[in-house]
């Protein structure tokens, strides 16, 4: 996901988002510890969209947490 994207989102559009990928995040982690992903770029690929989207609600003052 690219920045710009995330930019245009709107403040229950950050809440949404941030819950699918903490759901993917936990469905991804589960499928390492089983051994059954393949690509397992994935994972750093989901965590640093969560920290993107984080990082930038910070800077547009919105609460996400």
């Amino acid at each position: 996901m690219k920045t710009a994207e995330i930019r245009e989102f709107e403040t229950d559009q950050f809440k949404a988002k941030l819950l699918e990928l903490k759901a993917e995040l936990f469905k991804l982690r589960f499928q390492n510890d089983a051994g059954q992903l393949e690509n397992t770029t994935a994972l750093s690929n989901v965590k640093k969209d969560i920290a993107r989207l984080y990082t930038i609600s910070k800077e547009k003052n919105i609460n996400i947490s």
